[in-house]
Order: C-alpha cells, then sequence, then structure tokens
C-alpha cells in the first residue's frame, strides 16, 4: 500500500522528535507548576490521570470479551479478587515500616533525663521507581532490535528473549528490580550521615555504640528491609504477566500501574493530613 508518511525518512525522525520532546517538556511544566501550586507530586498526579483513564476502556474491553464468550465469570472474579489483593498488599507494605528506638540523652548538673523516639524506615523506601528503571533497560534495546528484525537473527532472537511473555524476560525482570531496590535505596538513605546526625544531637540507639557499630547496625537492617521490599516489588510486577502467560486472562491493570496509583495516592493522602495539621495549628497558635 501507499506510505503514510508524505515526507522524507529524516524529517519525519526529526519532526516527530521534536514533537515528543516539546510535548514531554510541556507536561513537565505542568507537572512543576501542580506540585508547586497544588497538593502532592505534580509528575506523579499526571501519571496517575493516565492510567486511571485507561481504566474505564479496560472494564469496557472486558465486558466486551465477557459477552462474547472469550472469558468466563470465574475467570474475571478471580481476576478481581486478585487486583484487589495486590492493592491490599500495596497499602499494607507502603504503610510497613520498621522503628528502630533512639533515645535523646539530656545532661542536667547531677540528673540524666532519656527521652525516648524512634528511627523510622520505610519497607519499600525506593518505591516504584526499580521497576521504572529496570522496565526501561529492559525496553531499550528490544525496541533496537526491532528494526532490524527483519534482516538479522541476532535481532530477532534478542526481540524473543526480551519480550515480556519470555521467561529470559521474567528473569532479568526480577534481577533488575532487585539490582535497583538496593542501588536506588542506597542513593536516598546514608547509614554515615544517619549515625553522624544521631552523634551530634546526642542521641543513640539502645544496645548499640556510636560511630562504626551504628553504621553496621543501620546497613543490616537496611539490607533485610530492601531484600524483602524488593521481592514484594518483583511479585507485584511479575504476577499480571504471569496471569496474562498461565491462565490467559486480559489483565490490563498490571501491578506497576497498581503501584503507581496506590503509591501517589497514599502520598497525596498524607500531605493532605500533614496540611490540615498545619493548618489546625497555625488555627491554634492564633486563639493563643
Amino acid at each position: 500500500g501507499a506510505s503514510l508518511i508524505s515526507i522524507s525518512p529524516f524529517w519525519f525522525v526529526i519532526l516527530t522528535t521534536f514533537i515528543v520532546t516539546t510535548g514531554t517538556v510541556f507536561l513537565m511544566w505542568i507537572g512543576e507548576k501542580i506540585t508547586e501550586f497544588g497538593i502532592g507530586n505534580g509528575i506523579s498526579m499526571i501519571i496517575l490521570a493516565g492510567i486511571v483513564a485507561g481504566i474505564i476502556p479496560a472494564i469496557l474491553k472486558t465486558y466486551e470479551l465477557l459477552k462474547v464468550g472469550e472469558i468466563s465469570i470465574l475467570t474475571l472474579l478471580l481476576a478481581v479478587l486478585i487486583i484487589v489483593l495486590v492493592v491490599a498488599g500495596i497499602v499494607y507494605i507502603q504503610e510497613a515500616e520498621r522503628r528502630i528506638p533512639i533515645h535523646h540523652a539530656r545532661r542536667s548538673i547531677s540528673i540524666i533525663n532519656q527521652s525516648a523516639s524512634y528511627l523510622p524506615f520505610k519497607l519499600n523506601p525506593s518505591g516504584v521507581i526499580p521497576i521504572i528503571f529496570a522496565v526501561a533497560i529492559l525496553m531499550f534495546p528490544a525496541t533496537i532490535a526491532q528494526f532490524f528484525a527483519g534482516h538479522s537473527e541476532i535481532a530477532r532472537i534478542i526481540v524473543d528473549y526480551l519480550s515480556p511473555q519470555s521467561y529470559v524476560y521474567l528473569v532479568l525482570y526480577v534481577g533488575l528490580i532487585i539490582f535497583f531496590s538496593y542501588f536506588y535505596t542506597a542513593i536516598l538513605i546514608n547509614p554515615i550521615d544517619i549515625a553522624d546526625n544521631l552523634r551530634k544531637s546526642g542521641a543513640f540507639i539502645p544496645g548499640v555504640r556510636a560511630g562504626t557499630q551504628t553504621v553496621e547496625y543501620l546497613n543490616y537492617v537496611l539490607t533485610r528491609l530492601v531484600f524483602a521490599g524488593s521481592i514484594f516489588l518483583a511479585v507485584i510486577a511479575v504476577l499480571p504477566i504471569m496471569l496474562i502467560k498461565l491462565l490467559n486472562v486480559p489483565f490490563y491493570f498490571g501491578g506497576t500501574s497498581a503501584l503507581i496509583v496506590v503509591v501517589v495516592a497514599l502520598d497525596t493522602i498524607h500531605q493532605i493530613e500533614a496540611y490540615l495539621a498545619m493548618k489546625k495549628y497555625e488555627g491554634f497558635l492564633k486563639r493563643g
């Protein structure tokens, strides 16, 4: 058939790249304005809106498949049950945290007064970032290989192995999620800085010496937490793919989408609660 492109391929690539880049920059600007003048993270809210906008078409598509008999009522109920359990699990894990007790020693003339508090560490401190990085790394070589799949056997093998339905893809996917969970957590949380701040503020962890021993203890706790959190992320990300592969279930609302929706919703709720608490505190100060 006739080509749909009326200009040369070179200028088509240049024009498409320019349009996509301009649109991305514009969305980033809108996201920054939402963050500055609204509630929640602007970029996350835009991503959330895109995911939520796709839910209704997915429901209508599922209804059409149910009406023509391509999926059964039992299969649909199973998919809905799994979605509910996945969302409940995400909420539980995202809100879970390990609280390390710390004591603040305040010395007076002859009395030592110790006030107790805790140091919170999220079970999944990296959020959805490891999944996003893992998908990007796996998609890049597969996308490049698709351009040469018609002429190169190696390119066809790469496309086949990096297909989401391939077991090789699933193994690499899980491995990258675990790796980036540790990598991103190491960027976010620095046990050396935490131990130094505790020492400067006169705080300490009961039973743990200040300095090197505190750093080692925090590293030990974080290693265990990140491992559990990364396994959870891997299960959430791989579960929909396995359902599609094994049960032939049209799982439109994937684990990554569910994780993004829940994480953004929880962060927004926490920000609203903090804003209301601050307003209430300001009102209390004015009345005082």
